[in-house]
């Protein structure tokens, strides 16, 4: 219930006036049924912004470090996550990611829309990296289609770091979607898995227009601070 107090009363009115978002491809996303939205993550509003603007209500795996955060701010933060449908998801070690994926699959048998940023966690520096497998084994799995997305200006308007996002205009595009029954019953082959993962990579980087890098946005931020604390 409160998803929906969110989504049209409190949430949603102040992020289509302060992003005022060009919304391209909706028509892509279906009306009914289950399957994957996976795009691009800019931003701490893409959170937000595109359950929004989307019709059916879409449910997002979130790390779980929105949910475990300390004292009132934590509180704070895990409640709101909580209450707009987000999904907690441990992200260290194997068995984490094996969770990951259950807890998608979960929410695909019910029909509904599942949200997942194949990055694993926000662009550091406004490019795109190397998409994590798990959106291909709950895709080849589940037999769902995969819409890729493409969230245009939200990093310029909110970069890592800022608060207060400025006013300004986003584009969210929306592809046409991706059909893996091809794959079906090979959802622990890992040739599979990367070349569907690579699939929709290549998918949402024809939307955004971003400079594409294959390597996992993690390592290179792990290598970017070790350099920086070296320094």
């Amino acid at each position: 219930m409160f998803y929906y107090v969110l989504k049209y009363v409190l949430l949603g009115p102040l992020l289509r006036l302060a992003f005022r978002p060009r919304i391209e491809g909706l028509e892509n996303i279906p009306e009914e049924g289950a399957a994957i939205v996976a795009g691009n993550h800019l931003s701490f509003s893409d959170h937000f912004l595109m359950p929004a603007i989307l019709r059916r209500r879409i449910t997002f795996l979130a790390k779980a470090e929105y949910f475990t955060g300390p004292g009132i701010k934590g509180r704070l933060v895990a409640a709101f996550f909580r209450s707009a449908g987000q999904i907690p998801v441990d992200r260290t070690g194997r068995k984490a990611a094996q969770a990951a994926i259950d807890e998608g699959l979960g929410v695909l048998r019910k029909d509904e829309l599942l949200g997942i940023y194949p990055e694993g966690t926000r662009s550091h520096d406004g490019k795109l990296y190397k998409g994590r497998v798990g959106v291909a084994a709950m895709a080849v799995r589940a037999q769902v289609k995969v819409i890729p997305c493409a969230m245009v200006g939200t990093f310029e308007l909110q970069p890592p770091g800022r608060v207060i996002p400025r006013v300004g205009r986003v584009t969210i595009r929306f592809g046409e979607p991706l059909d893996f029954t091809r794959f079906a019953g090979m959802e622990k082959e890992k040739a599979v898995l990367r070349a569907v993962t690579d699939e929709i990579m290549y998918a949402i980087l024809k939307l955004s227009g971003q400079e594409y890098v294959d390597r996992y946005a993690t390592d290179v931020r792990a290598e970017l601070e070790a350099a920086r604390k070296a320094a």
